[in-house]
């Protein structure tokens, strides 16, 4: 028997790089915005949900609420959010994605659309299909049980 794991093979290290060249692809081609893949997340959730506070936000891209507000609040400093006191509820705030913030991600729209085909490029279109599928399944069997 071996003294080492075999870390090469184990799902969790496989998990990781591919997160990691996930990214780093994501970085080269979004290089001119200077933005994140949770800032694009974030962006776009609120785009579909405007008015959200932001632990609603954090738990809809899947992110730590306590580190989204740094995240909100680059965001905010580039001029892509803003936030607003609730009504209801001052100690709450909501938030928008400004024009300026909506004209971006329709401008990134190309790039992380074609970042997305460079992360699968050395799959077939059939291996991507379903390397896509399974990726789903084991995320959404993790959030069922609580295990994110």
């Amino acid at each position: 028997m071996s003294k080492s794991f075999d870390f090469k093979q184990a799902p969790g290290h496989l998990i990781r790089r591919a997160q990691q060249c996930a990214v780093a692809v994501f970085m080269e081609e979004t290089a001119r915005f200077d933005v994140t893949p949770v800032q694009f997340a974030m962006l776009n959730a609120l785009l579909e949900a405007p008015g959200a506070d932001q632990v609603t936000l954090a738990a809809r891209v899947a992110f730590d609420p306590a580190t989204s507000g740094s995240v909100i609040g680059r965001l905010e400093a580039k001029g892509w959010v803003r936030r607003e006191a609730d009504p209801h509820d001052r100690r709450r705030k909501l938030l928008w994605v400004t024009p300026e913030g909506e004209q971006t991600v329709q401008q990134m729209k190309r790039v992380v659309a074609r970042a997305q085909a460079r992360i699968l490029a050395p799959l077939s279109a059939t291996e991507s299909e379903q390397f896509v599928r399974l990726l789903g399944k084991l995320v959404a069997g993790h959030e069922s049980t609580g295990a994110d």
